[in-house]
This record gives structure tokens, C-alpha cells and sequence, in this order.
């Protein structure tokens, strides 16, 4: 089994968020976690944020820059390439999604078919969820 982290579920395993316990355990036991490249930015943004909404969380937050920085690595990278973001451009129209969530969407997609095993998408977008439920992802399914 793969989890594949969209930005919203990858902070959560850096962040204390709600549902951040979930995210931990779902990540202890999947035997691979995937990220798409851009995860990379997007979470930099998102602790950036953090820092400029929340001052005292500046020295924190350069902690989990380094957590970050050191587990990369460990991930599954899906880099981005034509045939992905073309793939994004369908998914956008077709789901009605934001740009980088098609692009998460089309990473795991991607993935998906390359791995040939099972994948867990984990997002915490309503509609980017129910497009990876129709593309047939497992995903966290809180409805």
C-alpha cells in the first residue's frame, strides 16, 4: 500500500493539526508515502504562513524546516512532467479543481498505474477527495 500526501495531509504530519493523529497513524503503517514535487513549495508556503500568522511559532517552525529537509528523502518523489500536467489540465476541468489540487490529483494518478498496487490518497479537500474516490483511490472517507 502507498499513501500518497497531498500538501494538506503531508503538513499535518509536521503540524499538530486536526487531524493530525490520523495522518501519524496512517503514515507509521503505510510501507511507502508518496509526495508529488511540489509538495516541497507548497509546504514551505504553508510554514511560512504559520510564521507571519503566529511570530512565536518562528523557532518551531525552522524545527520542522529541518524534519522536513531530513525526512524528503524518505519519500516516494512523483516529479512533474508534461504528460503530468497534462493530465492536471483534464483533471481541473473535469473535477473542477484548483490547479496544483489537479496537479496532486494527477501525481497520484500517475503513481497509481505506474505502482500497480493499491494507493491511499490523503487530502483534506472535499472535492479533490471525491475526484480520487472517482478514479477508484482509497482515501480517507469521512463522509
Amino acid at each position: 500500500m502507498i499513501l500518497f500526501c497531498d500538501t494538506s495531509a503531508l503538513v499535518k504530519l509536521y503540524l499538530r493539526e486536526d487531524s493530525s493523529d490520523l495522518m501519524m497513524a496512517l503514515a507509521a503503517a503505510a510501507p511507502a508515502i508518496a509526495v508529488c514535487r511540489i509538495a516541497w513549495a507548497e509546504t514551505m508556503a504553508a510554514l511560512a504562513r504559520r510564521v507571519r500568522e503566529s511570530p512565536p511559532d518562528a523557532r518551531p517552525i525552522d524545527a520542522v524546516r529541518k524534519r522536513l529537509r531530513t525526512d524528503w528523502s524518505d519519500y516516494a518523489i512523483v516529479e512533474v512532467t508534461q504528460p503530468l500536467v497534462e493530465l492536471a489540465g483534464d483533471y481541473a476541468d473535469l473535477f473542477a479543481l484548483r490547479g496544483y489540487d489537479s496537479v496532486q490529483l494527477a501525481a497520484a494518478r500517475i503513481l497509481q498505474e505506474a505502482a500497480g498496487e493499491e494507493l491511499h490518497f490523503a487530502c483534506f479537500d472535499t472535492r479533490l477527495e471525491k475526484a480520487a474516490k472517482v478514479l477508484g483511490m482509497l482515501t480517507l472517507a469521512r463522509d
